[in-house]
């Protein structure tokens, strides 16, 4: 009987030893995964309860000079920026918008745990892919390379000595040792396009994203993968469509398409086989951008893809906002938040240019409001 007693005792203790581990387990993971994101978001909602609304927008678009324009912001988080100006222009003012923005990215990959802060660093790279390009680009045309540069990035400094080369092998030297140098260096033999060049830059730049979300895990690794996916189809739509306007053949759009998106091979071989763009668009109403292309039909059948892409932004930016009410303690709330952002600072930098040439306020609203 005293054995029986005795098993039954070490029996109920490696139960118990069991259970607790078990628990253990899953409170550690349950705070591994939330934990860190606690007070980061906590501080990004308090941000984004900053953001203008509607009414802001049209009180600054009222402003009529820009220096009334900047007084409007005196109460925001643009005065450190702006207050550096010495001499109002839209130009100054959108250099200090960078400047702000640059900093927002900065923010998120000191708030943000160290897991997930290297994904705000890779998405900054995305200035520098446009402005090599831009540069770029401006060289070759012979227009003023410097005046296509957004100083916003981790190379501004390279792309402003681009800009001042003397001659195309002296770019080469300048991007010697970055991951750009054997794209250009293709361009540079003729190997490949201007129009090529700039696909392939994008092609390293989302290869890296999608290799970093893949060495993630559980909701980050889906939420990163979901937003790099929207991004991608976005370019590879616009990209297919301003093909099908031109009448570029499947063969020359293919090399074109960035891996990676969420549209399967099937619908991607099909749009570059179809004869026009009524007939993508028909081949895209099976597919989850219906609702956006619908919408923008009649535009894109006139040869506009300006609608086409304000759509795709502001489809991507209502999906990233699902996921922060799915996933509130998670990488998608500084998404989203970047995403806004940037929008407002577009609308800003829209608004100062109009007020500089002098458009009349009721007509600044009008274009904001409805472009931006």
């Amino acid at each position: 009987m005293g054995v029986e007693v005795n098993t039954i005792t070490a029996l109920l203790d490696t139960t118990l030893a069991v259970i607790f581990t078990w628990v253990g387990y899953k409170t550690g993971s349950i705070l591994w995964k939330y934990t860190p994101y606690s007070y980061p978001n906590a501080r990004i909602q308090a941000m984004e309860a900053r953001l203008f609304n509607e009414q802001k927008f049209s009180e600054l678009a009222e402003a009529k000079t820009l220096n009334n324009f900047v007084m409007s912001l005196e109460d925001s988080d643009y005065k450190p920026y702006l207050g550096k100006i010495e001499n109002y222009s839209a130009e100054a003012i959108d250099r200090a918008l960078n400047e702000a923005l640059a900093d927002i990215y900065t923010l998120m990959t000191k708030i943000l745990p160290k897991r997930v802060n290297g994904l705000f660093k890779l998405l900054l790279e995305e200035w520098d892919v446009r402005n090599v390009s831009a540069v770029v680009k401006a060289k070759l045309s012979g227009e003023v390379a410097r005046d296509y540069i957004i100083e916003i990035g981790t190379i501004v400094e390279k792309v402003k000595a681009i800009a001042e080369a003397k001659t195309m092998e002296e770019i080469l030297v300048i991007l010697e040792g970055t991951e750009y140098e054997e794209v250009y260096q293709r361009l540079l033999l003729n190997e490949i396009s201007l129009e090529e060049f700039e696909t392939e830059l994008y092609k390293i730049y989302y290869a890296k994203l999608l290799n970093y979300a893949k060495s993630k895990k559980g909701e980050e690794k889906k939420i990163i993968e979901e937003f790099l996916k929207l991004k991608i189809d976005k370019l590879n739509l616009l990209t297919i469509l301003r093909a099908k306007l031109h009448k570029m053949s499947a063969e020359k759009i293919r090399p074109m398409i960035i891996p990676g998106g969420s549209l399967n091979q099937r619908v991607i071989e099909t749009l570059l086989n179809v004869e026009d763009v009524s007939m993508a668009l028909a081949e895209l109403d099976s597919t989850k951008y219906s609702a956006v292309i619908r919408e923008q039909r009649e535009a894109l059948e006139k040869g506009d893809l300006s609608s086409l892409e304000r759509a795709f932004d502001k489809f991507i930016q209502e999906k990233t906002a699902e996921m922060t009410r799915f996933y509130p303690l998670s990488v998608a709330i500084p998404l989203n938040y970047i995403l806004l952002k940037e929008r407002e600072i577009r609308k800003l930098k829209a608004i100062a240019k109009l007020i500089e040439d002098k458009v009349k306020p009721e007509k600044i609203k009008a274009i904001v409001g409805e472009a931006l």
